[in-house]
């Protein structure tokens, strides 16, 4: 990987299938922009990711987020570390509807083992539907 000044956003779609579980790979997710510690992603809101009220489950939402949050890590270290979620808590403000969202994560501190974010996933015209925090444990 490149240094975290010029990490470039393809560089992280091209980590999507080799860090990622196959199913977070197949997720659709595609990175818009990254600089050091922020990433932007649009999901497309995919049929299967749709629940019987006719919006996306919130448990495709929260996998987003913690992928998003992976990647913006990614771009604030310059390369992928090994690291694992402490926690991920998730505030639902609207539903998700609409051909895709957005999902804006960004490095709040990072330190010698613990990692701190924040995730907004925001609808197709930017209003925010979710708002999730993240801790992570650099290992």
């Amino acid at each position: 990987m490149t240094p975290a000044s010029t990490i470039q956003a393809a560089d992280l779609q091209a980590a999507l299938p080799r860090i990622f579980a196959p199913w977070i790979a197949n997720m659709g997710l595609e990175v818009l922009s990254s600089a050091p510690g922020e990433v932007e992603l649009r999901l497309p809101v995919k049929a299967e990711f749709v629940h019987v009220g006719g919006v996306m489950c919130g448990q495709v939402a929260m996998a987003a987020a913690d992928t998003a949050m992976v990647l913006a890590m990614m771009a604030e270290l310059g390369e992928f570390k090994p690291m694992t979620t402490v926690q991920l808590q998730t505030s639902f403000l609207r539903p998700v509807s609409g051909p895709f969202c957005l999902i804006r994560a960004k490095v709040l501190r990072s330190g010698k083992s613990l990692a701190f974010g924040s995730i907004d996933i925001l609808n197709p015209d930017e209003r925010l539907a979710a708002q999730a925090t993240t801790t992570y444990a650099l290992l």
